[in-house]
């Protein structure tokens, strides 16, 4: 399995979040850079699931449903680390605890979404490649995750 691409367009994406940012939303770059990583995710499930005509046809749209409502999560998640680097020098307990509160939300619902969509996927698809496809997203995730908040800097 090759996860170089996606690992590259993880780094190019973390990178500007590490910088102190002019506004708080996802900029351009980085929306370009994460759409990048969905694109890379795509190619490693159609490598590694082997699906069907019929499966494809029923795997697909629960897929794209959960990356959609993944992204408003990668969105805030982004929102969240420009907001802590755009604060870092002058972080106050009252925003670390603000951050604090929105990323154990977003962790949260990252979860509930996850449970909900692999228990879809798990109707469409034959058991072992429904497991398969949860094997897979838990890789990539510690991947892209590990790597995203090790380039964080502590609070201080």
């Amino acid at each position: 399995m090759r996860f170089a691409p996606l690992a590259i367009a993880l780094m190019a994406t973390a990178l500007p979040l590490t910088s102190p940012a002019q506004d708080t939303v996802p900029t351009a770059d980085e929306q370009i850079l994460l759409k990048q990583v969905q694109t890379d995710k795509r190619a490693i499930y159609a490598q590694n699931l082997g699906l069907t005509e019929a499966e494809s046809k029923a795997f697909w749209p629960v897929y794209d449903e959960y990356e959609l409502k993944a992204k408003k999560l990668d969105d805030r998640f982004i929102a969240l680390v420009n907001e802590f680097a755009e604060k870092y020098d002058t972080l106050t307990d009252a925003d670390a605890k603000s951050m604090l509160h929105e990323k154990l939300k977003i962790e949260k619902d990252r979860i509930a979404l996850k449970d909900k969509y692999t228990y879809k996927i798990a109707k469409v698809l034959p058991a072992k490649k429904a497991l398969r496809y949860s094997q897979l997203e838990t890789r990539i995730e510690i991947l892209l995750r590990r790597n995203v908040y090790s380039m964080i800097p502590l609070a201080r």
